[in-house]
């Protein structure tokens, strides 16, 4: 086990194209570290960086303290597990688990005992004699993590490992991952642009963007506190609802957020972030309400906000009404029970402490 650090890590391909863009922070001795982002933002890039299968632009690289910048990959004692199984169709379980150690030489006892080990972390006992045909594809990433586990190395690094599975499959090896790792308490990077991967599996979530790092916190930290209006909406399904509009004050001294002709939304800061917002009056503001803290209102509620329903998905245990504001498309989290109709016009009531403040322009969040 290792910890992992990046002091202004950069990726810049010859035709000028930044991959990453000076990349600072550390991972941890044992820790789950998740990159996460949309395709392209540099999150596999920053990976292969730390494997050596990429060079290094500028900046420095540790793996157990010792720079690693021009180490070769097989001396960086990493083991990478790719979005492909790639395992060989010839061989069977037991072979494809060991063959990387018969490549570094290790002697046949070794070599079993590593295998049997592996085999019996990852359930793979009975399967040891059948070739990767044979298998279903939670079982062939099995065999894959496997061969990874086998080496025994200082740090995991995972290329999203989990595209290729349906839904159920993701579910249970995702599990599986994150046992794995309790078990083991060994450093893991695990790259994803699955942002349920990232908040399930992570102990901490690196948020990166068109090869810049938005954010870098816990998973609860992320979602409840964002930095900026991309990870706001990035994290979060369904995503955070934005409404924008210029905000102006009322004649009671609160606040107002214009959204349209007729259609304003009541802010009730307390007097820390009413302060913050005090030079937003007059310019354009963008407020952040997740689907679950807004709800049907009731005649008589304060701060009534007045929506159109346009589609309703029940999935079972609660339903999304996906619904127009203004302007603004809004998704609300609903129990299924005596939902609103299509074509319907609703109240929406909200949790005004839930509010998150964001400048339209820079989308950075407001803070007291």
């Amino acid at each position: 086990m290792a910890s992992v650090q990046l002091e202004q890590v950069r990726k810049v391909y010859p035709n000028g194209f930044v991959g990453v863009a000076g990349a600072t922070f550390e991972i941890g001795d044992g820790e789950l570290l998740v990159l996460v982002g949309p395709s392209g933002c540099g999150k596999s890039t920053l990976l292969r960086m730390i494997a050596g299968l990429e060079t290094i632009s500028a900046g420095t690289l540790r793996i157990g303290g010792r720079v690693v910048n021009e180490v070769a990959p097989k001396d960086r004692d990493i083991a990478m597990v790719f979005q492909s199984y790639a395992l060989y169709p010839h061989m069977s379980v037991a072979e494809n688990l060991a063959f990387g150690l018969k490549l570094r030489s290790h002697d046949k006892a070794a070599i079993a005992a590593r295998v049997a080990e592996a085999a019996k972390t990852l359930e793979l006992d009975a399967l040891l004699d059948r070739k990767p045909a044979a298998l279903s594809g939670g079982q062939r990433q099995r065999v894959a993590l496997g061969r990874a586990l086998v080496r025994q190395p200082q740090v995991f690094l995972l290329d999203e490992p989990l595209s290729n599975l349906d839904a159920k499959l993701r579910a249970s090896t995702r599990v599986e991952i994150s046992r794995l790792h309790r078990k083991l308490g060994t450093t893991m990077v695990y790259v994803t642009h699955d942002q349920v991967e990232a908040m399930t599996l992570g102990q901490r979530i690196v948020v990166l963007d068109k090869g810049e790092i938005q954010q870098i916190d816990t998973p609860m930290a992320l979602y409840e506190q964002p930095a900026n209006l991309f990870v706001a909406t990035f994290l979060g399904s369904p995503k955070m609802n934005l409404l924008f509009g210029p905000l102006r004050e009322d004649g009671d001294g609160g606040l107002r957020l214009r959204i349209a002709e007729g259609v304003e939304l009541p802010l009730r800061p307390d007097a820390a972030m009413r302060a913050a917002l005090q030079p937003y009056v007059g310019r354009e503001l963008t407020v952040g309400l997740r689907p679950e803290d807004m709800h049907l209102s009731h005649e008589g509620d304060v701060g009534r906000l007045p929506a159109k329903v346009e589609t309703v998905e029940p999935v079972g245990s609660e339903a999304y009404i996906n619904l127009g504001c203004g302007g603004c498309d809004l998704v609300v989290r609903l129990p299924p029970y005596n939902l609103p109709q299509v074509g319907q016009t609703v109240h929406l009531g909200y949790e005004a402490e839930r509010m998150h403040f964001f400048d339209s322009a820079s989308g950075k969040r407001l803070l007291p």
